[in-house]
């Protein structure tokens, strides 16, 4: 107070007020530097170091919050990037999947196809059905149970959709816990901080700064984490909602083919006598796609 008091009566009566704020404010700044031991010249040379020396000066408490919210960034960055590659091949692969199932004229021809198009949920539901199909026709040249094949369907899709969905609890884990975490390190900040000032006995900035930081960089770092993985999580889950649906789509245009198969065929068969020419779409109902 005595220095501010010197310093008032050192300013003239008629200086404009636009002058002498910055200078009693900068003033006050160097008294309180001065009084908590801080050397004013070493202040502006912190700025680059400042997040490592409050680093370095952390409880243990705090660090280990720190290093477990940096475990879960990194594995729910791992989880992000993988989820995206994988959903970006699944797309691909879908799509030229569903291309050939469109082109091709028989059933096997699919199955071909399958093989280059294993991470597709579609081609993992034809591969069940194609196989249940086949076991059903044996050497009868019809399917016996289509309900069967519509289970079978059913339980792919599922199987395809539960596969696309791994390690996204993981990633609403992360989301949800990670802020509560960092919420927990703020607490024990405010709590070095109040035993700081029981220590100290004087509530001055050095005995409170060491127990602030930590509370205000556990809840950054919280956020940090939690938010990137709350976004992508979004993300992700409308993403497997569109693979599930597109996947659905196809059971029901897979399961309409194969019922066609045993009706198809002998109505085209009993349009034309035996001795007449048979036209290209006939021969394709009785040898093509559904043999």
């Amino acid at each position: 107070m005595h220095h501010i008091e010197h310093l008032e009566a050192a300013i003239p009566s008629d200086t404009v007020e636009v002058e002498v704020k910055p200078i009693f404010i900068a003033s006050l700044l160097f008294l309180a530097q001065a009084d908590s031991g801080v050397d004013p010249s070493a202040v502006s040379s912190q700025g680059p170091r400042a997040l490592a020396y409050l680093l370095h000066n952390i409880g243990s408490a705090a660090m280990a919050v720190l290093v477990l919210l940096l475990v879960a960034s990194l594995y729910s960055w791992f989880v992000i990037l993988s989820k995206i590659s994988s959903f970006r091949k699944v797309t691909e692969q879908s799509r030229r999947f569903i291309a050939a199932f469109r082109k091709a004229t028989r059933l096997q021809e699919i199955a071909d196809a399958c093989i280059e198009c294993k991470a597709s949920p579609l081609a993992q539901v034809f591969e069940d059905v194609y196989e249940t199909y086949k076991r059903q026709i044996a050497n009868a040249g019809q399917p016996r149970n289509i309900t069967h094949l519509e289970r079978t369907a059913q339980t792919a899709s599922s199987e395809a959709v539960t596969n696309l969905e791994s390690r996204m609890t993981w990633l609403a884990t992360i989301s949800s816990t990670t802020v509560y975490v960092g919420l927990f390190g703020t607490v024990l900040g405010i709590i070095d901080a109040f035993q700081g000032l029981g220590t100290a006995g004087a509530a001055t900035l050095r005995a409170v700064a060491p127990g602030i930081s930590e509370a205000l960089i556990t809840t950054a770092v919280g956020l940090f984490v939690a938010i990137p993985a709350l976004i992508a999580y979004n993300q992700l889950t409308a993403r497997i909602r569109v693979f599930a649906a597109r996947t659905d789509d196809f059971c029901r245009e897979l399961l309409s083919l194969l019922e066609e198969i045993p009706v198809r065929a002998p109505q085209a068969a009993r349009a034309l006598s035996p001795e007449a020419p048979r036209p290209e779409s006939i021969r394709e109902a009785e040898h093509g796609l559904y043999k």
